[in-house]
């Protein structure tokens, strides 16, 4: 392939199968230049390096999420359904991806208010939006938003682990290069996301301790109440 034919959403689908076949570990400048018939540095001016790559790669994992469910479901279907309809969704993703998976649940969202595995603003806004819609408060839509998050890392990654995917994050280079097409996290129009706006001091506060306690406290009755038939 030649140079004159790379395209940033190129190099981030390229980098994807990499990552599908062999792991994050396995990525490199070197190796993506390979298969992709250029010399690693032609990949410079698209990524800012290594570390902007990854970003990439999550971001356009995460970017074919699909929240909103259109026609197939209402708000009067209820927010179980919403919820279970969500949950299936990131869990496909994730069992699509088994090895990048871990790079999607650990890698910085970039806002302070988001958290993996639905670090993407269009993401939290449909989610957050599809529960106010079917009669959630906005204090009982961002409890439910952290709660969500909370039990879809931590069973994803274990399934994740479970089909070979390495846990450890891949290291954190500089971003060196210079390339023509940065990440836009930077540019977002938060005008487009009214919801979390909104809501951002209530998303951003942490309540690590008291959603451990909410989850375990759960759990509990739930299996109270199993035991008990």
């Amino acid at each position: 392939m030649s140079q004159t034919k790379l395209t940033r959403e190129r190099i981030l689908d390229e980098a994807i199968v990499m990552v599908d076949a062999d792991g994050v570990h396995a990525l490199t400048m070197r190796r993506l230049g390979a298969r992709l018939g250029v010399e690693a540095m032609a990949i410079y001016r698209y990524v800012n390096g290594r570390e902007d790559l990854l970003e990439g790669v999550v971001d356009r994992l995460v970017s074919t999420l699909q929240i909103d469910p259109g026609h197939q479901m209402e708000p009067l279907d209820g927010w179980q359904a919403f919820l279970q309809w969500m949950a299936h969704n990131v869990r496909r993703l994730a069992l699509d991806h088994p090895n990048a998976f871990p790079l999607i649940a650990t890698r910085h969202p970039a806002a302070p208010w988001l958290r993996p595995p639905l670090r993407s603003m269009r993401v939290v806004e449909e989610f957050l939006g599809g529960l106010l819609s079917r009669g959630f408060t906005e204090e009982q839509a961002v409890r439910t938003y952290r709660v969500f998050t909370s039990f879809l890392i931590g069973h994803l990654l274990l399934e994740s682990a479970a089909r070979g995917a390495e846990l450890s994050p891949p290291g954190v280079p500089l971003d060196e290069g210079e390339a023509a097409v940065p990440n836009t996290d930077a540019r977002l129009d938060l005008g487009e996301f009214p919801i979390v706006v909104r809501l951002a001091a209530e998303l951003e506060a942490e309540h690590v301790d008291a959603d451990f306690e909410e989850s375990l406290e759960h759990l509990l009755e739930r299996l109270d109440l199993e035991l008990s038939q």
